[in-house]
Parts: structure tokens; sequence; C-alpha cells
């Protein structure tokens, strides 16, 4: 299994300097965040493609991570493409550009980290289509319900977001009805909610599975709640959308719960 791993990595490394030469290229490396699920497929792929035998759980986990990525991945990817530059790696590797050292700054700052943390995450998916073949039981069931509510959760939510942003009628006013009305951030909710699936498929597989890959979804629920996630995008929006902070008070900033009233 280690040796597994370690070609993964590598395989992570290769991919992670050949997008580093384009964003060198392009000067820019928003799209980073489409590779992040799309780089957690590659994981997924890389393990059940080193299996002699994968089973229905790795084959499972598989689908499960691949269904996830692709649908992210690909939806942030024509985002980037249809808005250009994230200002949030702008503002980071503004100093950078300006001293000529995009390219160092790119690598150490973005590429490096993003491809370490990736990993990290993606070890639910990648444990579990690595781990001895048994048969799925109840946890696995209730990991697939739970990955299954927040795929259709985050996806529901992006569209939302999507149709919000494309009405000129609702330039600049805040997103409060739908989903949104619940929870500031469904697809931060979603994205959680499809991980911690994933690992509960992947722990079933027995103890040292479950402890070595707890790690995953404990980091990405840390980072989408407490790091570059929820707190980075609402300082943001905190400045540039009246009302924001009233709808701060009123609505959940993670689970979904009825808005608070007056």
């Amino acid at each position: 299994m280690v040796e597994t791993l370690l070609v993964n990595l590598a395989v992570l490394a290769v991919l992670m300097l050949g997008l580093w030469a384009v964003a060198v290229r392009i000067g820019d490396v928003s799209f980073i965040d489409a590779v992040w699920a799309l780089g957690m497929v590659a994981m997924a792929g890389a393990s059940w493609l080193q299996r002699a035998e994968p089973g229905t759980r790795a084959t499972l986990l598989l689908a499960m991570t691949a269904i996830w990525g692709l649908r992210l991945g690909l939806h942030l990817l024509a985002r980037w493409r249809r808005q250009g530059e994230d200002p949030r790696y702008a503002r980071m590797l503004g100093k950078a550009r300006d001293a000529g050292r995009f390219a160092s700054a790119a690598l150490g700052m973005v590429f490096a980290p993003q491809a370490l943390l990736l990993f990290l995450v993606c070890l639910p998916a990648q444990l579990g289509i690595l781990a001895a073949p048994m048969p799925l039981g109840p946890l696995g069931y209730a990991g697939f319900a739970l990955w299954l509510i927040g795929v259709i959760f985050e996806s529901l939510g992006d569209a939302q977001l999507k149709a919000h942003r494309a009405d000129p009628a609702r330039k600049g006013q805040v997103l409060d009805t739908g989903l949104w009305r619940y929870t500031r951030h469904p697809n931060y909710f979603g994205d959680c909610c499809a991980w911690w699936g994933i690992w509960l498929v992947a722990a079933e597989a027995g103890p040292l599975v479950a402890l070595a890959s707890l790690p995953g979804p404990l980091f990405l629920t840390f980072t989408l709640t407490r790091w570059s996630g929820k707190p980075l995008l609402e300082r943001g929006l905190a400045r540039t959308r009246p009302g924001y902070a009233d709808y701060v008070k009123r609505t959940s900033g993670f689970f979904p719960w009825p808005p608070k009233q007056g």
C-alpha cells in the first residue's frame, strides 16, 4: 500500500509541475481550484489502476470521487475561463509578480502546498480503494447516502449562485434564496458531506484505514470553515456586498437551518 501511495504522489508531482509551467506561461494560477478537484479524481484513478482486482468498494469509491471531482472541477474551470484571474491569487502573488519572482512564488505558495493538501484530503479515497476487498455493509451504505446528499446539495447551490450572478437585476445583491436562505455556504457544506461520506465507505474496510484516512475529511472541514474557505470569502463579501452583515446575522454559517426572524 505504501508503494502505491508513493506512485500516486509521484504522479501528482508530475501533474502539478506541468500545470505550474502552464501557470507561469499564462501568468495566472487561478485554475488551481479546478485542479484541486480533478487531482483527487487522478489520485483515486491511479489507486484503482494499481489494484489487480479492485472489488466493489474500490470501484464505488472511484465512482464517488470521479462524480464529485469532475462536476466540481469542470464547474470551477468554466468559471475561471469566464471570469479570469481570481482576485485572491492576484493579491497573494502581486508583490512577487512585481519583483519578477512570479514563477518561484507560484510554485512555493500555490502548487507545492496544494499538491500536499490534495494528497492528504484524498486519503480516504486512496486508502479505501487500496484496502483488502470486503462486502459493503451498513456503514458503507450510510456513507454513500451522505455523499449523495452532499453532491446534490453543492450542485444545487452552485446552480443557484450561477443563475443569481447571471441576472442583471440582482447585480451586487446578496443571494438569500433557495439553499442560500438556510446556509451561507451550501457548496462548502455539500463538499464536507461528500468527503465524510467517502470516508465512511473507506472506514468500513477496517480501523487502520479509518484512522489513517481521518485527517482528510478533518482538514477539509477545517479549511472550509476556519481557514481559506468561509472566513476568507466572507471578509471579501462584507466589503463588497451591501446588506451582507444582515444576511450573516439571520443565516446559518454552515449547517442548513431556518433563518432567524426579525
